[in-house]
């Protein structure tokens, strides 16, 4: 049984064309699409799921594509940055791989000890890849576009910039069992012993003008072992004053929403039961998969798709 840390779940953003974000993750980067499914709260649109080899929560980067949103700018009480951890030894590579898939890129520059990129996704949400040691001998995905060797492993983490940072810290600590670990300036790391998806940081900064559409993350998902654990932490979010929803069924996963003192909208997300609750392992994000009570509609919730090409 695999140990079950504290730490990020998934990352969910907003992006534009489905095909132009699978051509990116995949192709380019080579991560694996683990689920093709529709957002559950409005149907007609796909849910993209992209992660290690495995699925493992950490690992989880998800897109719900609206090809008609209009251009976002990320503000304070967002998280403005996803993080990406590949191995320390990999920056050739990728320095080789970026410049022959046009992909610009800045650095690498150091921040809490790691050396960092800072690079776009074709809808300009703001990615980093963190060369970090720690993941050098993770498993990465066989079936990748990029050897195994240099594969991204999961997350790093993602920055979250507020106003004002202690009542969201608060949150890290004591509801997801975060610890502030290193500051520098206007920023402040939170980290947990997770293998990928165990670091936060906060950057404080003075309100600018933002707009919400394609490029902006929606939510940050932090762990919960089951659905006991995750009533648990939901009891901690009411202790702190805030408004938690109910548990919802997302059939892969169990999940609460709560948005944070800082503004972002936060998500508690259970590890099971997984993506190979309804796919093989070899086989995931090969086809549509609904959740059951979405079931009965799919032949009009198919029509309404468009096509994707994965391979």
């Amino acid at each position: 049984m695999k140990t079950r840390h504290n730490g990020i779940h998934h990352i969910t953003a907003l992006s534009g064309d489905a095909q132009r974000n699978v051509d990116f993750y995949v192709k380019k980067l080579g991560m694996r699409l683990v689920k093709k499914s529709v957002n559950q709260d409005d149907p007609g649109t796909y849910h993209l799921f992209y992660g290690n080899g495995e699925g493992d929560p950490g690992s989880g980067l998800t897109f719900f594509p609206w090809p008609m949103a209009r251009q976002g700018k990320p503000g304070v009480g967002e998280a403005v940055s996803v993080g990406l951890a590949v191995p320390a030894e990999s920056m050739g590579f990728w320095a080789e791989r970026f410049g022959e898939e046009g992909i610009d890129f800045e650095g690498p520059a150091e921040r809490f000890g790691k050396t960092i990129w800072r690079f776009k996704d074709p809808d300009l949400m703001q990615l980093e890849f963190v060369f970090d040691e720690k993941v050098n001998d993770l498993p990465a995905w066989s079936g990748s576009t990029v050897p195994k060797e240099y594969g991204i492993r999961g997350f790093w983490g993602t920055t979250l910039r507020l106003q004002e940072a202690e009542p969201t810290a608060k949150v890290l600590t004591d509801v997801f069992g975060f610890n502030l670990t290193d500051e520098k300036g206007n920023q402040k790391l939170y980290a947990t012993d997770a293998p990928f998806g165990s670091s936060v940081i906060i950057e404080t900064a003075d309100p600018k003008p933002s707009a919400n559409g394609r490029g902006i993350v929606h939510h940050v998902a932090f762990r919960a072992k089951d659905d006991e654990d995750m009533e648990a932490l939901r009891q901690k979010v009411i202790k702190m004053g805030l408004h938690p929803t109910g548990h919802i069924d997302r059939h892969w996963f169990h999940s609460v929403y709560f948005r944070s003192p800082g503004g972002v909208l936060f998500e508690i997300a259970t590890d099971g039961p997984g993506y190979v609750v309804d796919e093989d392992a070899d086989k995931l994000g090969q086809k549509l998969i609904l959740p059951p009570w979405l079931e009965p509609n799919r032949e009009i919730i198919e029509k309404s798709l468009p096509e994707i090409e994965v391979g």
